[in-house]
């Protein structure tokens, strides 16, 4: 579902200048230990074999606030992808609001989503009466968004890639990216093809989870080989002036991946200035400390906290006799479980709602992924609520779960239990 992870600017395993803003040696406050990638999950024939594993050290650059790792993924890792934002009820609704806002600014024009993964998005702007491409790495994906009769242009995008659409499909009118954008390794790269393809007048719209969220309540799990930046909308702006593009609006998204922003950017030539919203979130980024060291020690000791009384908790569940199972073989989940030391011994399985994932194993801790039928089956007494974002909807899907008793730990942003 995303961008050509180029090698970042790296000394050994940390960034030694910012990918947005490029100023120099990005402070490292988090080293989180070394991890294979979230979303490489193991195959069954496979669990006895070695997995690549890379030190996640999470940096942040102290002149724009933007939260990153550096990018050791593989080449290619992209090609075949398990992620789809389809099996979060939530997502569709969200979806089917964002195509209407798209769908006013195309105004006729094209939709490029980069991305674009299952076409969610794209089949409810098509809905709309749009005109759209998506714009996806991963065959296997690009299958699914067929079937949605969503059209994709598989490969990753940079320039010569966005150069050939041009030619193809003529400039964008509204080029969008949804929780995408934080896994560009170059995004220099990445906003050089931005220009290639938007249109004069057009719109680049970029969905993703914001750092702010990401300090307050402290989601040190939104951050793995695949997400290689939280983003400020400071860290956006400064990136976008190397292009002579100005983000013009930006509006909070609370409710999507554990809090997120929508930001519209424009050609600085149109002159439509940044809006009021746009000054009132910079001003919060500044007052909030991101660009203070001392915010940053402070979320390491309370990541530190967090994961003694996540373990303490699971240890006198476990004295108990109970039996845990994990809800969400998320890429977020397997950073905090790969974190905290979480494996089978505290955890009988996992189950998530996304097929592909089924009858695999979770990278690092080789825990078994099953559908989620498989709570009713086995009868946990406790679920650990990896997809901590979506646990309102989780919580109401599993009514029969709760009427047996049975009791949730959810770890972030406060470890708590939830009967």
């Amino acid at each position: 579902m995303l961008e050509q992870l180029h090698r970042a600017e790296v000394d050994g395993s940390t960034l030694h200048t910012c990918r947005a803003c490029k100023a120099p040696e990005p402070y490292l406050f988090l080293p989180l230990g070394d991890h294979a990638p979230g979303q490489m999950l193991i195959r069954a024939e496979d669990l006895d074999k070695p997995q690549p594993a890379f030190p996640l050290n999470t940096q942040v650059c102290l002149e724009c606030g933007l939260i990153e790792i550096a990018d050791q993924v593989p080449d290619d890792f992209f090609r075949h992808y398990l992620y789809v934002p389809s099996g979060a009820a939530r997502m569709h609704s969200h979806f089917a609001g964002l195509a209407k806002v798209l769908a006013e600014r195309a105004d006729g024009g094209l939709i490029v989503d980069i991305g674009s993964n299952d076409g969610l998005l794209l089949a409810g702007c098509n809905a709309l009466g749009c005109r759209t491409l998506g714009f996806d790495p991963a065959e296997n994906i690009a299958a699914l968004a067929a079937e949605r009769g969503v059209e994709t242009f598989i490969d990753y995008f940079y320039p010569k890639s966005a150069a050939t659409v041009l030619e193809s499909h003529g400039p964008a009118k509204v080029i969008v990216t949804t929780n995408t954008f934080n896994h560009i390794g170059d995004l220099h790269r990445f906003m050089e093809a931005i220009c290639v393809l938007l249109a004069p007048d057009g719109t680049f719209v970029i969905e993703v989870p914001r750092a702010k969220e990401y300090i307050d309540h402290t989601e040190f799990d939104n951050i793995y080989h695949e997400h290689v930046s939280e983003f400020s909308l400071l860290s956006i702006a400064k990136l976008a002036e190397f292009f002579d593009l100005e983000v013009t609006e930006a509006t909070s998204l609370p409710d999507i991946h554990g809090g997120s922003m929508r930001v519209f950017i424009n050609r600085k030539d149109l002159g439509l200035g940044a809006s009021d919203g746009v000054e009132a979130m910079l001003a919060e980024e500044l007052s909030g400390g991101m660009l203070v060291r001392e915010t940053y020690d402070e979320l390491a000791s309370r990541i530190g906290t967090m994961g003694g009384e996540v373990i303490a908790m699971l240890d006198e569940m476990k004295a108990k006799g109970l039996k845990i199972a994990g809800y969400g073989a998320s890429a977020r989940g397997n950073t905090l479980i790969t974190h905290f030391g979480i494996d089978r011994r505290y955890l009988d399985f996992l189950v998530d709602r996304n097929p592909l994932k089924h009858g695999l194993y979770s990278p690092n801790t080789r825990i078994p992924i099953r559908p989620v039928e498989a709570i009713e089956e086995e009868r946990p007494d406790v679920l650990f609520v990896l997809a901590w974002n979506f646990f309102d909807e989780i919580y109401e899907q599993q009514s029969a779960f709760r009427a047996a008793g049975g009791k949730f730990l959810v770890p972030l942003p406060v470890p708590r239990i939830v009967s």
